[in-house]
């Protein structure tokens, strides 16, 4: 039996070679970078170059004016006593220092429709402010869909945009289109062909351009066949589609939900993103929860509550895995960091102890799968790149260097100190 073994084993590599070569392709892992924890809808046409740090001084001017003490923070957020004065002052100061992390021109619901002329004109500008101003990690377009209503009008306004952002200079990084309202993986075929052409028609090397999809329409989730179009949707994206984002208010409309209970918690919110969650796993494909209408604007009772609210969405999504979501006004920037960095301040004692065990430094009770101890890794690098925890409070906590969590987050076993 044993001089057979050899033999059996090459059968089964010959049976099992193609879906080897399948799952190394389409399930390639986390993808590299960071993940910006939000990214903020401004209107194409409302777009200027210190608009960060206008947001950031907007949301700093509220919570002075709502929420100026640390007992008040705490409460208005929903946090716990223990954590309200390390979280604010963390808040405070990511507010003054980078307020956005991603940001979206919109040329889409967001923007006012005055005719193809002007928005041309106005995805020109903004194209220009945006060269002009940089300094963002992460940017982007939301253009129009590919439905045919809206094609020629998509197609032609994110080619005047790359024309007027490309004759200034390269490629910004982290650049990404937003392609909404999608129904269909043909679309995404199409958005891949779109990529292709303007990067020829632009100077692009090919592969640059990357775009997002939003998950807003029924049809995206199940398909007339029955089947998750939006797996679909991922498999057809050759490398270029990096995101899938919850479009909370059409998709809730579109299923003929009333307007009051339109929400990010509704039942058939979590069903859409548990499809969509399960589609994009291993695919490096990220994940991002929508948006709250409900804005912090108004009397103090009023934003206090708008925050209230968001906090616990921001913390909800966190919770099941989404990190990163859309904020629709500058003072959504205070719970969007309050429930973030909150979400990492409370968890980062247990992560670092469970750590410490997979790293071998301490014995616990706790028996870490390889997977779990990825998933730790990842929890810690999110909360490094936000600005919620430290580099030498992890390798303290642990032992362990943003390097050794990279390689343990993408193979499972970390490099030798």
């Amino acid at each position: 039996m044993g001089d057979d073994l050899p033999a059996l084993l090459a059968s089964l590599d010959g049976l099992l070679a193609g879906w080897d070569r399948e799952l190394a392709k389409r399930y390639p892992g986390e993808r590299a970078g960071r993940q910006p924890v939000h990214t903020c809808y401004v209107p194409g046409d409302a777009y200027v170059a210190d608009l960060p740090a206008q947001w950031g001084a907007a949301a700093l001017a509220e919570l002075d004016r709502c929420a100026s003490s640390d007992a008040e923070f705490g409460l208005v957020m929903g946090l716990e006593p223990s954590l309200a004065a390390d979280v604010r002052s963390r808040v405070l100061a990511k507010l003054s220092a980078e307020p956005v992390e991603d940001l979206r021109l919109d040329f889409e619901d967001g923007y006012v429709d005055r005719g193809e002329a002007a928005e041309l004109s106005d995805a020109r500008r903004a194209a220009a402010v945006l060269a002009a101003g940089g300094g963002l990690e992460s940017c982007g377009i939301r253009i129009k869909s590919l439905e045919r209503p809206t094609r020629a009008r998509a197609v032609a306004s994110l080619d005047a945009f790359l024309g007027t952002l490309l004759s200034a200079g390269p490629l910004p990084p982290g650049f990404v289109v937003t392609l909404p309202k999608v129904t269909s993986a043909a679309q995404v075929e199409a958005m891949v062909v779109l990529c292709s052409r303007l990067e020829s028609r632009h100077g692009l090397r090919g592969g640059q351009l990357v775009f997002e999809v939003q998950v807003e329409t029924p049809q995206i989730v199940l398909g007339p066949d029955g089947a998750a179009t939006v797996a679909r949707c991922v498999h057809a994206g050759a490398g270029r589609l990096t995101g899938l984002h919850y479009g909370t208010y059409d998709y809730s409309a579109s299923l003929g939900i009333a307007a009051q209970f339109q929400s990010m918690e509704h039942p058939a919110a979590d069903y859409a993103r548990a499809v969509f969650q399960v589609a994009a796993a291993g695919t490096g494909v990220r994940l991002s929860d929508g948006s709250s209408n409900v804005l912090p604007v108004g009397s103090i009772e009023e934003v206090r509550a708008a925050w209230q609210l968001h906090s616990r969405l921001v913390s909800r999504s966190l919770a099941r895995g989404f990190y990163q979501g859309w904020d629709l006004h500058p003072a959504q920037l205070a719970s969007r960091y309050a429930a973030t960095y909150a979400f990492y301040r409370s968890g980062v004692p247990t992560a670092l102890a469970r750590m410490s065990s997979v790293a071998g430094r301490s014995r616990g009770g706790v028996l870490e799968e390889p997977a779990t101890a990825r998933a730790l890794s990842g929890y810690l690098i999110r909360g490094l790149d936000c600005g919620a925890v430290s580099e030498s409070e992890v390798t303290a906590g642990c032992g362990l260097g943003r390097a050794q969590l990279d390689q343990l987050r993408i193979t499972g076993k970390f490099a030798e100190h």
